[in-house]
């Protein structure tokens, strides 16, 4: 695996921004919000509890997503670059410093982020595919195309054997299934080939030496579901109970629901929510959150209907929850914070001044 070296000329204000950093930091509380700035391309740890920065991280250009690991001690943040760069920048989120980026070669355009079984996956939009980075073996090591166009956002289950991902300009949404593996050979009916050993046409000793170890099963399969929803699929979240899949289409200002079960898009919610380029559901799942310009639409699970609009004062971006169900956060873009809600009162309560553009948002708890 290969990492970039930043280029000399901005070696010596790092190394000078990292050193008064260090000089000035507070420790990383236990639980933190992380925010991205697009304009400063910057990390900052926030403390929930009074909301104010603890420190500011930089990142590379063009920062869009950010999730961290299962442990806490670690972030990871996507260089989008519209399709042009194609690197994950390793945050130390215990030290306060950036670690190293990892080049993701041809996966060029990595947005959507999702750490699971260890692992962080990637969505990489101009390769048209999704993709996970072994931090343990500092190697990427699965690759699947879409074949859909603007691959963005990313959900992986928590068994791993389910992704679900939207397809920004193609309007869809592909949910990608482990299978079982199945035998490669010839059709039912037909002889295996000449030079076979009639296991799943893999060739056999040649004459006269014994039969050798037989061939190690394949890996998974995966098949893939691709589901026409909305113009400008983006923004989606998987209920808690991981029974639906809500996807907010930007360009139409609705919300389609798929049923996982079923394989189908059973409603399209006409909730006028134009530009809605995230979704989150509450971590009750009673609420949907959506990102929608200067406003964040709520949207009752059960009735699916709009309860409130938010007025933010700017144009909305990433949405985070804080787990205990107490507020949200959401990105503020055009207004350079992140607005804090009650979840209880849907009231804002509070605004955080993390950088110019903030977009990317993500949870992290230390041990």
């Amino acid at each position: 695996m290969r990492h970039h070296v930043c280029a000399l000329a901005l070696l010596a204000p790092l190394a000078f921004n990292h050193a008064f950093a260090h000089a000035a930091a507070e420790p990383t509380p236990k639980a933190s919000l992380l925010v991205l700035s697009k304009q400063d391309h910057t990390l900052a740890i926030v403390d929930p509890t009074d909301l104010h920065v603890v420190a500011r991280i930089p990142v590379g250009g063009d920062p869009h997503e950010v999730v961290a690991s299962a442990d806490g001690k670690t972030a990871y943040v996507s260089n989008y670059g519209f399709g042009a760069f194609h690197t994950l920048c390793v945050i130390d989120l215990t030290n306060q410093r950036q670690v190293r980026f990892i080049d993701l070669g041809a996966l060029r355009g990595p947005h959507g982020l999702h750490f699971a079984l260890g692992k962080v996956f990637f969505t990489a939009e101009a390769a048209k595919a999704i993709g996970s980075y072994d931090p343990a073996t500092g190697t990427i090591d699965w690759i699947m195309g879409t074949g859909q166009d603007r691959t963005h956002m990313l959900y992986v289950f928590p068994d791993g054997k389910r992704i679900a991902t939207t397809n920004v300009n193609a309007a869809t949404v592909t949910i990608m299934e482990q299978v079982p593996a199945r035998p490669f050979g010839p059709p039912p009916g037909m002889p295996p080939p000449p030079g076979s050993n009639g296991l799943g046409g893999q060739p056999g000793p040649p004459p006269g030496m014994p039969p050798g170890p037989p061939p190690p099963p394949p890996g998974p399969n995966w098949e893939l579901t691709v589901f026409p929803v909305g113009r400008g699929s983006e923004g989606f979240d998987i209920s808690p109970d991981l029974k639906e899949d809500w996807v907010a289409n930007a360009q139409d200002g609705t919300v389609s629901i798929i049923d996982l079960a079923s394989k189908k898009v059973t409603d399209t919610l006409e909730v006028n929510a134009r530009g809605a380029n995230r979704l989150k559901f509450t971590p009750d799942g009673k609420l949907a959150l959506l990102s929608a310009g200067p406003e964040v639409v709520v949207v009752d699970t059960a009735t699916h209907q709009v309860i409130k609009r938010i007025h933010t004062g700017g144009n909305g971006g990433g949405i985070q929850m804080q787990p205990d169900g107490a507020r949200a956060y959401v990105a503020t873009g055009g207004a350079n914070y992140v607005t804090v809600i009650d979840l209880k009162t849907l009231e804002v309560v509070g605004k955080i001044n993390a950088g110019g553009g903030p977009d990317g948002l993500a949870w992290s708890v230390l041990p």
